[in-house]
């Protein structure tokens, strides 16, 4: 896809609060006693910053220049690094703590997503944790993601949005959004591919790629895994 329009970024994170998700990842960070972390696909810098401390570093990774910039310039940020790119462009080996929250992982597509895998393990040191989140796609919850007319305030004025929702191959849902801007009458179109994998496949790409499954669950509070949970989370180790 192509960059976010800057004026699309400025609400994300009011799209994408710090929550109890972002609870469970800074909790397990603290349980494995981690002392280098990175945070692949930081988006905003939301988490990232608050993973890092005096003890603790952190990089923040994203293909997203706009992204990127926002977070450099969020309070909290120089404790940080950051970083422009995909899992290629990891800095350095040797992290004990992986994460890629907000779903991230399905927008990673075919190829690219056992690629990633593989080169977070070769950044990550063996016995290191890696932890992420994907939506459960026996539960279709795309199925309640289109919308029309929807209008909120945000720094550029009130904005006007639409969103359409297809699934045009098995294991791919595809968003595509309008944002009107009220004040100009201009809009921003963007389109989105999720890929939406099973649990089972999931845990053999891990495998595959060197990590061993050791939890799968369901909620951000740690119920193990059901079939109707609507998130698969899942916490790996790398071997």
């Amino acid at each position: 896809m192509t960059d976010y329009d800057p004026r699309l970024v400025d609400v994300y994170d009011q799209d994408n609060p710090d929550g109890p998700d972002h609870d469970f990842y800074r909790g397990l960070a603290d349980e494995v006693g981690a002392r280098n972390v990175v945070d692949l696909g930081c988006g905003t810098g939301i988490l990232t910053v608050t993973l890092a401390s005096a003890a603790r570093t952190v990089v923040g990774v994203d293909p997203s220049t706009s992204m990127i910039g926002f977070a450099r310039n969020r309070p909290g940020a120089a404790q940080a690094d950051w970083v422009v790119g995909d899992s290629r462009s990891i800095p350095g080996t040797g992290y004990d703590f992986a994460v890629m929250t907000g779903n991230v992982v399905q927008a990673i597509p075919g190829a690219a997503w056992s690629r990633t895998l593989r080169d977070l393990r070769q950044a990550m040191r063996h016995g290191g944790t890696l932890a992420f989140e994907s939506r459960n796609p026996a539960v279709r919850g795309w199925d309640n993601w289109a919308f029309e007319d929807k209008r909120r305030d945000s720094l550029h004025g009130p904005m006007i949005e639409r969103r359409t929702v297809s699934a045009p191959a098995p294991g791919v849902v595809k968003l595509q959004t309008s944002t009107t801007f009220a004040a100009t009458g201009e809009s921003i179109h963007e389109t989105q591919l999720l890929a939406f994998r099973h649990r089972t496949t999931i845990t053999r790409d891990l495998v595959e790629a060197g990590f061993a499954v050791e939890a799968t669950y369901g909620d951000w509070i740690r119920t193990p895994f059901a079939d109707d949970a609507p998130i698969m989370v899942f916490v790996c180790r790398a071997v």
